[in-house]
């Protein structure tokens, strides 16, 4: 069996002598050398393939009386009309493309449904009736307690994260991804909606570490079919690291990008093993450093730089 993870790298919050800012400086939760690596499996990127510029077309697109004039017909000083949507905290890019799609979109009340559409200082925006504003951006990072619902409104009067951060925004908040009823531990919400879809898109890879307790030892075989990485239904799973926190070998802390809906637990149930507690440690970096149990606190600026690098959509 592997060595023993040093648990002081999944010591709770009072315990910490970290950064109070919570930036993750260390290169793997799981030191190197406790640690038996996992051999990525399925892993995929798509390549940066060319894409052609869509130009807009610079000429009125109405003859309604009383449209804006265009502050600049160029269309580098324009914004792209999904992009703006999602800077209006509405929903992500992904999203805004539906509802242009749909014809539930105007601008300077002339309907638009060209997805290369720039919008241009002086536009205006309609979704239905609503003008669209673009608003500041909020960063919240929530340390999520269990049986709290990773959704913005439940229709079964149940319990949500958004109970949680009430008083941390006068903005629109949203959950990016998001934990099960019984998972614990780190959730980002903002009204960055392109962000949000860039942290959340498969190519981008957004590291995860979590602490998982089991219902029994694991085993010396399993734990290296874990590592060495295997299939489940829905395709292969690419563990990235995995280690053993306790002498019992009851405790295990793993690393994945996968964003496959509670791929942690199945992982462990496809080998019989039922999953106690699942405590998400690291999310892009971010950590647990100071935010107790069901805090939340403000992303700082640094730490809002990192996240935009991380999520810079390749492909």
């Amino acid at each position: 069996m592997a060595k023993k993870l040093d648990l002081s790298s999944f010591k709770r919050t009072s315990d910490s002598k970290k950064d109070s800012r919570g930036s993750d400086t260390r290169k793997s939760v799981i030191p190197e050398k406790y640690a038996k690596k996992g051999k990525p499996v399925g892993r995929s990127r798509s390549s940066t393939g060319s894409r052609s510029e869509v130009r807009r077309n610079t000429e009125t697109k109405t003859k309604s009386k009383g449209k804006s004039e265009r502050a600049t017909n160029d269309p580098a000083n324009g914004i792209r009309l999904n992009r703006y949507i999602a800077h209006c905290g509405v929903c992500s890019r992904r999203e805004a493309d539906e509802l242009i799609a749909a014809g539930r979109i105007r601008v300077n009340k002339s309907l638009v449904t060209e997805m290369g559409f720039k919008v241009m200082p002086g536009d205006a925006v309609f979704m239905g009736k609503k003008l669209l504003k673009r608003e500041d951006y909020a960063y919240v990072l929530l340390n999520k307690p269990k049986d709290f619902i990773t959704t913005t409104k439940d229709t079964h009067d149940r319990k949500t994260v958004m109970d949680l951060v009430k008083k941390a925004s006068d903005v629109r908040l949203y959950p990016v991804g998001r934990l099960d009823r019984n998972t614990t531990g780190l959730l980002l919400l903002t009204n960055d909606g392109e962000l949000a879809d860039n942290l959340s898109h498969p190519s981008n890879n957004i590291r995860k570490i979590y602490k998982v307790e089991l219902d029994k030892s694991l085993q010396k075989e399993h734990f290296e079919k874990i590592s060495a990485g295997f299939s489940l239904d829905d395709g292969p799973v690419a563990i990235d690291d995995i280690a053993l926190l306790t002498p019992d070998n009851m405790s295990v802390g793993i690393e994945l990008h996968s964003g496959k809906n509670r791929v942690v637990r199945r992982i462990f149930e496809h080998f019989d093993y039922k999953v106690i507690r699942l405590d998400r440690v690291v999310y892009a970096g971010l950590t647990k450093v100071n935010l107790p149990r069901g805090k939340w606190r403000h992303l700082t600026d640094k730490e809002i730089g990192l996240l935009r690098k991380k999520g810079v959509k390749k492909g």
